[in-house]
């Protein structure tokens, strides 16, 4: 899979700053899509999650909506294929 993870943000949300902070600090290259700015981020945002709540994370058919760091960790720790692949361990 050689697309970057998108980063679903609203300016001002703070488990949006955790999370984008969690996730460059394991070195992820993030396409950030800010939903209040953009209408059709939002759209896609609420189609690949059913929902509209920041932050939610999509890489590929993975989507994790409306999570902090630790619910971030206890998805992503049920694939660990797609864990390594993204370089996101448990060493936090």
């Amino acid at each position: 899979m050689n697309k970057r993870p998108i980063l679903y943000i609203k300016p001002g949300c703070p488990w949006c700053r955790a999370a984008r902070s969690f996730l460059e600090q394991h070195g992820l290259d993030l396409d950030i899509r800010n939903v209040l700015a953009n209408k059709k981020d939002m759209d896609q945002m609420m189609e690949i999650s059913g929902q509209t709540m920041t932050p939610t994370f999509q890489y590929g058919d993975f989507v994790v909506a409306d999570f902090s760091v630790d619910e971030f960790m206890s998805e992503i720790s049920e694939f660990p294929e797609l864990q390594a692949e993204l370089g996101i361990g448990d060493d936090e």
